[in-house]
């Protein structure tokens, strides 16, 4: 995994940062990681959208149930 993209998305508690890996070629396996602060989450697929998505309502549902 040489490359990578990176998404960032400012929300009331800190920034929350999305790393992409993979998905190359198009319907190809990847694995993406979401964080904010010390929380990390990843998630493997094929579908670079909903693996996304998929990561950052794992990371919802962890920050959620801790406060």
């Amino acid at each position: 995994m040489n490359s990578f993209e990176m998404m960032l998305i400012p929300s009331n508690y800190g920034m929350i940062k999305v790393y992409i890996y993979g998905f190359y070629p198009p319907k190809g396996m990847g694995k993406v990681y979401a964080s904010l602060d010390d929380t990390v989450v990843s998630c493997k697929g094929t579908c670079k959208k909903k693996t996304i998505i998929r990561a950052l309502s794992k990371l919802n549902e962890i920050l959620s149930n801790q406060k």
